[in-house]
């Protein structure tokens, strides 16, 4: 019987080539062992296998086993595999039938309830894996099955949150208490949370939106972490030449809608993922944890890949990490006190961001009309940022921003202002000059400047980029702390 089982399993392999055990006919076995391999082929999926009858019934989880009753997953009934499978590790060669790493995750015995031709109930009793679980076959379906956990989980396992705005840093100068700080350097990019469970990633700019098909070099993110479930938080960044992070070059990626472009720009335009804060990890928040053990955590994970790095930090030692960033052309550093947990949304003076080159966001009310060799587009754009909050939020003029563009800029700023084109002015109090044209208050643009005028406008300021990650509401001023 177990030979007639394994027919369709040694018709897929050739195992001169493959170092995979061709099996031999057995009888039928008591022990009721399990196994569930990690396997990294193509799509990196679970392989989780009964000793039932002289062979191993086999189902690929494409996300894992279900820690949750909540959340039902994916179970694709596969080809029986010989007893030895159940010790098997190893790498099958490219080319290959389930070419890839092939690693044990859990193994143990299992308990049997209901074994039947479209469902299956077990108890669990591995390393990894205890509890009542369930597989169930579809209406209708050969291979398609799902696999549920039917008893409560582990009672400390935490939900994996969803949604989390990111902590906010204040503008500021470099903190007296050195030693009570660590800090790293402010990368020039767009903010993201990525939620990694199950092998798959999901990345969330700082206002909430969905990126993640905007980089989808960021998705092998969940291969290297496999089943762990982690929420990083970091920065997306583009390297110039130099190494160094290119708001500008950004902007190539940021904006993106369609699938090819979105390919074609990620090999010419790559992304890294500076990731510096741990979230959530295995069943568990770590956001009331203080910096300095999150950061403990994180480094535990060994997130280095082609597309993503855990940047170290630095205890103290501020003032030469900020000349040594100066050095270097970058924007500036973050100082995070040591002991401070992670407080979703909040702004607070716990984090610093000390910059060498000031820059905020500022909402783009309107343009002048171009002169000269822009005449027929725009000249400057007309930025401002908002005062009070809720009903008593106003829109302060803070002046015009007539340099830092190139063509493609230009012509991205066009297209989407021009549709929102009013008659009125958004901005209260004083005005811009009169040959304006206004828009609705939506887009948001980054601003390098020198500094504030006393009349509230900027000096010499210069355009970086749209923000897409941050909404026109929230924009505000930012000023340093007088002193600290």
């Amino acid at each position: 019987m177990a030979e007639r089982k394994l027919r369709e399993y040694r018709k897929k392999r050739k195992f001169d080539s493959t170092p995979e055990p061709a099996g031999d006919a057995r009888g039928r076995s008591e022990s009721n062992r399990f196994v569930i391999h990690e396997h990294h082929a193509r799509r990196l999926h679970w392989d989780l296998r009964l000793e039932r009858d002289g062979v191993l019934v086999s189902w690929a989880l494409p996300r894992g086993v279900p820690p949750d009753p909540g959340e039902n997953r994916m179970a694709v009934h596969t080809e029986d595999h010989p007893l030895d499978y159940v010790d098997f590790e190893g790498e099958i060669p490219k080319g290959e039938y389930g070419a890839g790493e092939i690693r044990i995750w859990d193994k143990g015995t299992y308990e049997t309830e209901k074994f039947e031709d479209a469902k299956v109930v077990v108890r669990f009793d591995g390393e990894r894996v205890q509890g009542r679980y369930a597989l169930f076959r579809l209406k209708d379906s050969g291979r398609d099955w799902m696999i549920h956990r039917m008893d409560a989980p582990d009672p400390r396992r935490e939900p994996m949150p969803e949604h989390i705005e990111p902590m906010k840093a204040t503008l500021g100068k470099l903190p007296r208490d050195d030693a009570a700080h660590g800090y790293e350097i402010k990368w020039d990019g767009a903010r993201a949370i990525a939620y990694c469970s199950g092998g798959r990633v999901i990345l969330e700019s700082r206002n909430l939106r969905d990126v993640t098909a905007q980089y989808p070099e960021l998705r092998a993110i969940g291969r290297e972490l496999g089943s762990r479930e982690a929420i990083l938080d970091g920065e997306i960044v583009a390297l110039d030449d130099d190494g160094r992070p290119s708001f500008q070059l950004l902007q190539r990626r940021m904006h993106l809608t369609s699938d090819s472009e979105i390919r074609r720009r990620a090999k010419s335009t790559p992304v890294t993922y500076m990731i510096f804060d741990l979230l959530y990890v295995e069943g568990h928040s770590t956001m009331e944890l203080i910096y300095e053990e999150r950061r403990k955590l994180l480094e535990t994970l060994e997130l280095e890949g082609a597309s993503w790095q855990t940047p170290s930090f630095h205890r103290g030692e501020g003032k030469a990490l900020l000349a040594a960033s100066k050095e270097r052309g970058l924007e500036g550093v973050i100082a995070k006190r040591l002991d401070s947990p992670y407080l979703p949304g909040k702004r607070t003076s716990a984090w610093v961001k000390v910059k060498n080159v000031r820059s905020q966001e500022m909402v783009i009310g309107g343009w002048q009309p171009g002169k000269g060799r822009r005449e027929g587009t725009i000249g400057s754009l007309l930025v401002g940022y908002n005062e009070g909050k809720g009903a008593k939020r106003r829109l302060r003029y803070a002046g015009k921003v007539g340099t830092g563009f190139t063509d493609e800029s230009l012509r991205r700023l066009a297209e989407q202002l021009v549709p929102l084109q009013r008659d009125e002015s958004p901005f209260e109090g004083r005005q811009p000059p009169r040959d304006a044209v206004f828009v609705e208050p939506r887009l948001v643009a980054e601003i390098e400047f020198n500094e504030w005028t006393t009349a509230g406008t900027l000096r010499h300021p210069s355009f970086k980029g749209l923000r897409d990650d941050k909404d026109a509401a929230d924009v505000i001023r930012e000023e340093p702390p007088t002193s600290r």
